[in-house]
């Protein structure tokens, strides 16, 4: 890490398992703030390290600025510091992009999160633009910001160039990698980065999660239906039970392959239904519901794990 980066951040490192929290919303579409509470409760009780709202699998991008705004300033009073929380604030305008930080980072978000300047299919800027971006960003806040790599965005993120923004740019050192190749890149950003890259994490629902492990991940953010379960591959690993760590993974792939595979992020609200932390799984219109046989599928093999997440609301 460099000096400036140690003191700003204290020499404090964020790691472990931080699952997004899902966005609750009632049968008609607005959004449940009680139940919406209920579901922070369970995933802090289940285990989190830490959270991450506004993401993708929160729905993010149905949600009105004003409903932004009134969801991180509830979440972050309910959580009250019991873990700390990551907050989305991706926006293709530099400009926008470093209010909604400034404006995370005054209400109490340990960290931001942010992906590359893209919208729709064709429209992204060149990395000397990706670059001037990330140091807007960095010059508005003073907490960690974290680069989301992911395929929906479609920009081509290179390891030799999140490295070099690590080194670079002052709060950028938190990479999450949910490419195709995910250990691969993550070995290489570790090697190329050191020290500037403070966290180097996994994604995707943790579904490449050991391999990534392996590759010195310190930290995953999954889907929030089940970090009881995800939390101690984590902790078994980084405390040198690599074995645990192994047969754990391999114990919940089923589920978290479901999640991934079938359901997205349509499952954590699904498992929270079942039981019984909320009274409506329903996603935002246009999202169509789970399809009834992929529920139940989500659900039967969810049974067999018993997951808190089916116990904590009975």
């Amino acid at each position: 890490m460099n000096d400036m980066a140690s003191a700003t951040h204290g020499g404090k490192r964020f790691g472990g398992v931080f699952p997004v929290v899902p966005t609750i919303f009632t049968a008609q579409g607005d959004l449940d703030l009680d139940g919406q509470r209920r579901c922070l409760d369970f995933m802090i009780d289940a285990g989190s390290d830490g959270l991450s709202i506004l993401a993708n699998f929160s729905e993010q991008f149905v949600l009105s600025d004003e409903e932004r705004e009134t969801l991180t300033t509830m979440i972050l009073k309910h959580v009250a510091g019991r873990v700390p929380v990551i907050v989305t604030t991706t926006h293709f305008s530099s400009r926008i992009c470093a209010e909604r930080s400034r404006r995370a980072q005054e209400q109490g978000a340990a960290m931001v999160m942010v992906m590359p300047p893209y919208h729709g299919a064709t429209m992204r800027v060149p990395e000397l633009s990706i670059e001037g971006f990330f140091r807007t960003l960095s010059d508005a806040v003073d907490i960690p910001i974290m680069i989301q790599d992911a395929p929906v965005a479609g920009t081509p993120l290179s390891a030799p160039f999140l490295a070099r923004l690590a080194t670079e740019i002052e709060h950028v050192a938190y990479f999450k990698i949910e490419t195709a190749g995910a250990a691969a890149k993550l070995r290489e950003l570790i090697r190329l980065g050191g020290d500037a890259v403070e966290g180097p994490w996994d994604g995707e629902e943790a579904i490449t999660l050991f391999p990534d492990l392996e590759a010195g991940a310190t930290g995953s953010m999954t889907g929030g239906g089940f970090p009881d379960g995800i939390g101690p591959i984590v902790a078994d690993y980084r405390a040198g039970r690599r074995e645990a760590a192994r047969v754990g993974y391999e114990r919940w792939l089923p589920l978290i392959n479901y999640e991934n595979r079938q359901c997205g992020l349509l499952a954590c609200k699904a498992l929270m239904r079942e039981g019984g932390i909320i009274a409506c799984e329903a996603p935002r219109a246009p999202i169509s519901p789970l399809h009834p046989a992929t529920r139940a599928g989500l659900i039967e093999t969810a049974r067999r794990l018993d997951p808190m997440v089916l116990r904590w609301g009975k």
